[in-house]
């Protein structure tokens, strides 16, 4: 290890980075919230103080929407805003290091320990919260990464850029406009959680909305009516079918993962009355999209198994399909592209072990750097079977070795200045 990558780890504040996490965590950004305005405009004047050249700027929604490629959103909002510091440098961003700032809603909030899930309760080595690991603790990491290049008085010879954005939960609205606004750098590592391992590549997942119509009747007189419910369940067991066809001999960089392309429904709503058929069921969920497949594909595959279902019913009445809120494609790092080497030997030199590669089953803003010509992967705190549930938390020990190894694959990759 050099002198220079010594100073800068001795400049890595241990407790000032688990405060910083806990402050980000108590900050409730929902996606399209208020409060993900907040969070951006905190990440900006923490990149300020940290002596980063900052492009702080609110979205035309209505130009991206309206852009090629516009990857779709799920929540409401009123708007958006980015947020990109730039260390000094020649030439651009040898590296970009990414988070997002938006989280998921709570769900039930009897099922979190303490009541409160935007608290940052730590227990031991470890911090609850909504967004603890997806994914405030790699956006904290980021932050400690430039906040002890400054302590450290180490100047880089290209730049380090740090984009923070919002709306990855629901498509990927942050990342795309901050693309468009056009920052860019020559490769990317988004923080998201990895678990100790690297991963070089992501499927895809796109948002369907599955309608089912149905006759209404009295409850008491239901053999006049078609209870949409009953004749959802067709559908139910086709998409099964589809999903097993489509997990069939996945890609080995999954590393023996059952199921890297989950189909699931996540929410069923039908019937406005106790006593009354049920005369429309809509069922809306996720497509897992296959690496390197076009998402049209994926999409005429569901609307397919769909439109063969035998039912009597179903083939006079058939379900429509159709395609809201986000939509991801796939993505991967370019095969035998140098930064995979690089972040692994980074690792290996704060852990002692080299760490795995893998890829993940879900979509992320990896495939909009790659799309835009960045190679990326994901390496950062935390494990992703804890997120988006109340037993949401990332282990200290593991931020604190993410953000060291981050700091050696900074001063790697941008050089040092004599």
């Amino acid at each position: 290890m050099s002198d220079d990558e010594a100073r800068v780890l001795d400049a890595l504040d241990e407790a000032e980075t688990v405060r910083l996490l806990a402050e980000l965590v108590r900050v409730p950004s929902v996606t399209g919230t208020d409060a993900e305005s907040d969070l951006q405009h905190r990440c900006g004047g923490l990149l300020t103080e940290a002596g980063l050249d900052v492009d702080a700027w609110k979205f035309d929604l209505d130009a991206l929407r309206a852009a090629p490629g516009f990857p779709g959103m799920e929540a409401p909002r009123v708007e958006g805003y980015g947020v990109v510091g730039v260390t000094e440098g020649e030439g651009d961003p040898a590296l970009v290091l990414q988070g997002h700032v938006d989280v998921v809603p709570t769900g039930d909030l009897a099922r979190w320990q303490g009541g409160d899930p935007f608290g940052a309760r730590i227990s031991g080595n470890v911090l609850h919260g909504r967004g603890a690991c997806d994914m405030k603790a790699g956006l904290a990491a980021n932050l400690a990464v430039v906040a002890a290049l400054r302590r450290s008085g180490v100047r880089l010879v290209r730049p380090l850029a740090v984009h923070c954005v919002v709306g990855e939960e629901d498509g990927g609205l942050g990342a795309f406009a901050t693309l468009a606004r056009g920052h860019r750098g020559e490769a990317a590592v988004i923080t998201e959680p990895t678990g100790g391992t690297i991963i070089a590549a992501a499927a895809g997942a796109l948002t369907f909305r599955i309608e089912v119509a149905g006759r209404a009747a009295h409850g008491a007189t239901r053999y006049e009516g078609v209870n949409a419910l009953e004749v959802f369940w067709p559908v139910f067991e086709a998409i099964r079918r589809l999903e097993a066809d489509r997990n069939r001999d996945p890609d080995p960089v999954f590393d023996g993962n059952p199921l890297p392309y989950p189909i699931e429904i996540g929410t069923v709503r039908a019937g406005d009355w106790a006593s009354s058929v049920p005369d429309l069921l809509v069922a809306e969920g996720r497509l897992g999209v296959r690496l390197d497949e076009d998402p049209a594909e994926a999409r005429l595959a569901l609307e397919g198994a769909i439109a063969e279902i035998g039912h009597p019913w179903l083939r006079e009445h058939p379900p429509a399909v159709t395609w809201p809120g986000g939509q991801f494609a796939s993505g991967r790092l370019p095969a035998g592209h140098e930064l995979l080497d690089q972040v692994a030997a980074a690792v290996a030199d704060v852990t002692g072990t080299r760490p795995a590669e893998t890829a993940a089953p879900y979509g992320s803003d990896l495939r909009l750097y790659a799309a835009g010509g960045i190679p990326a992967l994901h390496y950062g705190p935390g494990d992703v079977r804890l997120a988006h549930a109340p037993r949401e938390q990332v282990d200290l020990r593991e931020l604190r070795d993410v953000t060291r190894a981050l700091a050696l694959l900074v001063l790697r990759r941008c050089g040092v200045r004599d």
